[in-house]
């Protein structure tokens, strides 16, 4: 503000001044009025506040609503300075903006020596003067809704105007103006986010309800299952992660979701990705999520990590991630959080990881082709799934219950299967597992003719193979493996060094080879 000498007079009819500093006479009476540097400036900053308003009063996010108060802040009330800081649920620093903040002075705390969620309880705006350091001068407001602090902005040294030093009280009414209408648009932004958020878990927990099939769906009362399914009861009310191995088609999938309905994580969602089904860069977008304006057309988007939240995060094919996302994937297990894809913000991590593969990570692992590091964080408990072949008595309960599930699918109730079908599935080596059963009898009641009773060759088992041998007396590759290292132990006398560099492996993985054959055999 300025003062401008009007005329000499001895009468006061709008203000008084002596003069000083205004080249005056001293002691001479001047009439004098106040000015302003810019007559328009309020004007200008009411009608910035207006156009704030419009706009806040679209869709944005916290990041663009913080980045947005703290220009309009800092040009509309000439500070040199200015910063500002977004707050989580829980009142901790989520994000922040800064223009000109020097890093030597730190944050809030560093300034006003204590938290803003416990400073701003008992006032509105903090000022502070600290003479001799940068900056000089600061305000703080907070942006509060509902008594919560979701945000706040701080300014520091205002520009001088021909002799005014300082924030005005007009300027922290402006600021305190400019926090309302951004407290209002960022708890609408808020709320939206936990809106989409469970709209997302929803539909995301339903299809794999509908995929998977709850708890009940699971079969199985063989020895070997029985062995599996204790080592589930025990480790399902910790939060320790799992390892599934199996051969593919052995359930994996429904063994994981069976772990998950049995522990203290169950009311929130499991959320599932098959990480051999997806390309490397389409399968990093759908893990991590990803903000919107990354790419042209580009809208946000959250990943499973954070879909997961509260709940259970289930990899299946683990073994197949690329070593790049595998390195993500680390930082994850390790520091439990992450960052969208084309994002800022660190967000938590809270869910149980389970992970699933049919492949040997250790061998892939000898290769360079999976990281060790992540290999040892993932494998806290590794559950073995056996395949069909190891659980005889399981295939008929199977066999009869897919075949009412399709039975009442394709309207064919009146179907059974015969005794000779029975003992033939028992005897089949199932190379595809639970996977190849249910999709046979699938196929079985889709052409069944108009006889009731189903028998092998509607379940495609009395074929012969090019060789003139029953499919039902053909090995796995497992069988033919384990045959074969037995019979080189044999002939090298017992000795596994010499077993070891007739079969072209080290001694490490040939151990592993019988250690795995001995618990199948168990």
């Amino acid at each position: 503000m300025r003062f401008r000498l009007l005329r000499n007079t001895g009468t006061v009819d709008r203000g008084l001044c002596f003069g000083i500093g205004l080249g005056a006479e001293p002691g001479r009476r001047y009439t004098c009025v106040v000015e302003h540097f810019d007559q328009n400036w309020r004007a200008l900053q009411l009608e910035s506040l207006v156009d704030l308003s419009l706009w806040a009063g679209g869709l944005h996010s916290i990041d663009e609503l913080t980045e947005e108060l703290l220009m309009r802040a800092v040009g509309n009330l000439d500070a040199s300075m200015g910063l500002a800081v977004a707050l989580d649920e829980e009142g901790r620093e989520k994000l922040s903006h800064s223009i000109g903040f020097p890093e030597d002075r730190g944050g809030f705390s560093a300034i006003f020596g204590g938290s803003a969620l416990g400073l701003f309880k008992g006032s509105d705006v903090l000022r502070k003067s600290t003479p001799g350091m940068r900056p000089f001068e600061v305000i703080a407001a907070p942006l509060k809704w509902r008594g919560r602090l979701l945000a706040y902005i701080l300014l520091g040294d205002k520009e001088g105007r021909e002799g005014q030093l300082g924030f005005s009280e007009s300027d922290v009414r402006y600021l305190m103006a400019l926090a309302t209408v951004i407290a209002g648009a960022m708890a609408t932004s808020r709320h939206l986010e936990e809106i989409e958020k469970e709209k997302l878990q929803l539909e995301e927990e339903n299809r794999e309800l509908r995929e998977l099939g709850r708890k009940a769906d699971f079969i199985g009362s063989s020895p070997a299952i029985l062995r599996m399914l204790e080592v589930i009861r025990r480790v399902a009310p910790t939060d320790a992660g799992v390892m599934f191995r199996g051969e593919s088609g052995s359930g994996k999938d429904r063994v994981a979701r069976l772990l998950h309905n049995s522990s203290k994580r169950s009311g929130a969602p499991m959320i599932a990705i098959n990480c051999a089904a997806l390309p490397e860069t389409l399968l990093e977008a759908e893990l991590f999520g990803i903000e919107e304006g990354v790419a042209t057309g580009v809208r946000k988007r959250r990943g499973k990590l954070e879909l997961a939240q509260g709940g259970t995060l289930f990899l299946d094919e683990i073994g197949d991630l690329s070593l790049p996302l595998q390195a993500k994937l680390l930082r994850v297990v390790q520091e439990r959080e992450f960052e969208r894809l084309g994002g800022r913000e660190n967000l938590a991590f809270d869910a149980r990881l389970i992970t699933a593969t049919h492949r040997n990570l250790e061998e892939m692992i000898e290769r360079g082709e999976f990281r060790p590091d992540l290999y040892y964080r993932l494998r806290v408990v590794v559950i073995e799934v056996p395949p069909l072949r190891e659980r005889v008595t399981d295939i008929p309960l199977l066999a009869r219950h897919f075949l009412e599930k399709f039975s009442r699918e394709f309207g064919r109730e009146d179907l059974c299967l015969s005794r000779s079908a029975i003992r033939d599935l028992e005897a089949w080596s199932f190379p595809g597992n639970v996977r190849e059963l249910e999709n046979r009898i699938q196929a079985a009641v889709a052409m069944a003719a108009e006889h009731q009773e189903l028998e092998s060759e509607d379940l495609g088992l009395g074929q012969t193979g090019s060789g003139g041998e029953s499919r039902a007396e053909m090995r796995s590759l497992a069988d033919i493996e384990r045959e074969h290292i037995r019979r080189i132990l044999e002939l090298s006398g017992g000795s596994r060094s010499r077993a070891a560099r007739i079969l072209g492996i080290d001694r490490t993985t040939l151990y592993r080879k019988l250690r795995r054959f001995a618990s199948n055999d168990a």
